[in-house]
């Protein structure tokens, strides 16, 4: 159990090893620093492949490590510099702080910085703490109808916001949405948000889509196994997209996802893709040449997408606490991350230590 005014850590050593670590509670670096309360956290799939394998492409698990990147709580302490918040305030926290002085910093792509320390990505520590620290212009106040859990949705749906802005999305467009787990779920809400009007949900589980539709989809599909081309045929047939959608996002990574993406893509159409999957695999090239798709990586949030994520909650334009499936204990982490990988509800939130 954790003690009052507890750190309490939630500590991966390697691979499905995880511990319960009380840990000293971190000090404030710099004037422009604040410590914040950690009141929840969700579960990302990036947490779990971390839990699972230890690592994601070159981040590489070499010591142990707090997980945990998506995170709301509480101002307790201010640098002597801090102007933008105070103690008290309830925030939303963006997990990565990069160096500021790079060629991406300076030209306003900081989630490109190559020296960016982001939480829980080796070997950086995470948010899963009753404390954590942050520069201040990283904490992004919640207005007072928001609650602290939807504050840790925020993170997905900054991710989401990147992901559309990447797509180019204009009123009156068409989008497909390859994926319906909470990144892609909310890609469907942000782009119906920014004005899409024919949203396509696409994913193998029915329960997904029966919730994708209820949520922020005007259709769904569900692929069959037979070719990336047939799939792709009957998508845009049976969606009203004869002539292919304006834009394709892939949140899923899986690899026939993305070569059906090529094929429903309209002609000088838009390709994102979202979802990290394989480092390799066999993309239909021809058909990004022939119809001269324009596609692009899309990678964490950029600058202006978490004050545009708060935004939306905060209007009610994207709502988030459709996705919480339910939140645990502190000490039943690892249980969640189990949950979590056995494809139990949308999104899971883990309690702070010190949250009664």
């Amino acid at each position: 159990m954790a003690k009052a005014d507890s750190n309490l850590s939630f500590i991966l050593n390697k691979p499905h090893d995880v511990t319960f670590e009380e840990r000293p509670k971190p000090k404030i670096q710099s004037p422009h620093d604040v410590l914040v309360a950690i009141n929840y956290t969700g579960i990302c799939g990036s947490d779990v492949h971390y839990w699972e394998e230890g690592r994601i492409g070159s981040f590489i698990l070499k010591a142990p490590m707090v997980l945990g990147h998506e995170s709301a709580g509480t101002i307790v302490e201010v640098g002597s510099a801090v102007k933008s918040v105070k103690v008290g305030d309830r925030i939303a926290l963006e997990p990565g702080t990069p160096c500021r002085r790079c060629t991406p910093c300076l030209a306003g792509h900081y989630n490109l910085c190559p020296e960016m320390r982001f939480a829980a990505s080796p070997p950086i520590d995470g948010t899963l703490a009753g404390y954590y620290t942050s520069p201040e212009d990283f904490c992004y106040k919640l207005p007072e109808h928001v609650s602290l859990q939807e504050g840790a949705l925020i993170e997905p749906l900054a991710v989401a916001v990147h992901i559309v802005k990447q797509a180019k999305i204009k009123p009156g467009q068409s989008v497909v949405v390859m994926g319906a787990g909470p990144v892609g779920l909310l890609c469907c809400a942000v782009a119906k948000a920014f004005g899409a009007s024919t949203v396509v949900s696409v994913d193998i589980q029915p329960a997904r889509l029966e919730f994708a539709a209820a949520y922020a989809a005007t259709h769904t599909f569900t692929p069959e196994r037979v070719s990336a081309e047939e799939n792709a045929a009957r998508l845009l047939k049976e969606s009203g997209l004869e002539g292919g959608a304006d834009a394709v996002i892939d949140a899923s990574g899986a690899e026939p996802s993305i070569q059906t993406s090529i094929h429903v893509v309209r002609r000088g159409g838009v390709y994102v893709q979202g979802g990290m999957g394989k480092t390799d695999i066999t993309f239909p090239i021809m058909e990004l040449c022939i119809k001269e798709v324009t596609a692009k990586g899309s990678f964490r949030y950029g600058s202006g997408d978490y004050k545009l994520a708060v935004e939306l909650v905060a209007t009610g334009k994207v709502n988030v606490k459709k996705l919480i499936t339910g939140t645990v204990r502190f000490e039943e982490a690892e249980q969640a991350f189990k949950d979590v990988k056995g494809g139990k509800g949308i999104k899971m939130l883990i309690a702070g230590p010190n949250e009664k």
